[in-house]
This record gives structure tokens, C-alpha cells and sequence, in this order.
């Protein structure tokens, strides 16, 4: 019988084309600026993403789905302080263009329910709505239209 698992959906709006959003979700250089500095992403099927949403811990993912400018679907490598489970945890990102404004949701499935997750659980649900809360600030105050600061040179 298989494990039982949680889920999460996560959605923000953002005020900005949707090319700018994809650039900012499938460029390394964008997601060093927004989500994290050690953040690098091989934007493409079969490609590979690593990046920090919580700002406390790294994770790794395989890129399985890519379907320029709509999605981006997430097969995380299975966190080394957990123990094994059958299954697998994924991240769906969804881009969907309106006429004023963007709307990226992000869809998290495949969370074992065993105590042992629950708090990784939270911080990857919690790390998500953080992050597309700077994703957001970082695309309407057109931050990505800016030259990176390069702490060397302050």
C-alpha cells in the first residue's frame, strides 16, 4: 500500500510580463540576485536546479519538466539527514500570463506524513511563500533591470 503524503500550493501575482518572470525563475544570475547567492540552475529537461529557499539549507533538484514560459516541474534529490521513502517530492512551478499581471503558483506534492518530515515539510511550504514574496519585490521594483551590486566594490 503506498505512503500517504502532504502537499502545499503556493501562489503569487506579480505586476510584471511573463518573460521577465520566467528570466527570473530559469536564470542563474536572476535567482543568485532574488532567492539565494549560491543558487544555480541548469534550465532545461533533464537540467538540475540548486538553490536555498529558507536561506537556511540547500537543496537539489532535477529539472524534469521544462516548458518555456509555463512551467517548470521540480524532482528534489532525496535530503541527506532524512530517512528513505518510496515516492518522490516535487516542486510544479506554473506560470500563467494575465493582461496586467503574472501569476506563478508553485504546487508541492510527495511530502512523506512520518514525524520525521514535518519539519522539513514546513520550512520548504514556508520557504516557497517567502521566496515568491521576494520574487515578487524583485520584479516590481524592476530590480532585474538594474546592475548587480558587487559587494567587492561597496
Amino acid at each position: 500500500m503506498a505512503e500517504k503524503t502532504r502537499a502545499y500550493a503556493a501562489r503569487v501575482d506579480i505586476l510584471a510580463p511573463t518573460e521577465r518572470v520566467w528570466a527570473a525563475l530559469t536564470t542563474t544570475e536572476a535567482l543568485q540576485r532574488w532567492m539565494s547567492p549560491d543558487s544555480r540552475i541548469k534550465a532545461q529537461q533533464g537540467g538540475s536546479l540548486l538553490a536555498n529557499l529558507d536561506r537556511r539549507k540547500a537543496f537539489s533538484a532535477h529539472v524534469d519538466v521544462f516548458d518555456p514560459p509555463r512551467r517548470v516541474r521540480l524532482v528534489h534529490l532525496h535530503p541527506d539527514d532524512l530517512p528513505l521513502f518510496d515516492g518522490a517530492i516535487v516542486d510544479d512551478v506554473l506560470i500563467e500570463a494575465r493582461s496586467t499581471d503574472t501569476i506563478v503558483r508553485v504546487l508541492g506534492s510527495g511530502f512523506p506524513r512520518a514525524a520525521e518530515f514535518g519539519d522539513f515539510y514546513m520550512r520548504r511550504q514556508l520557504g516557497w511563500r517567502q521566496a515568491l514574496a521576494r520574487l515578487k519585490v524583485y520584479l516590481e521594483k524592476r530590480l532585474d533591470q538594474q546592475p548587480a551590486i558587487n559587494p567587492a566594490n561597496k
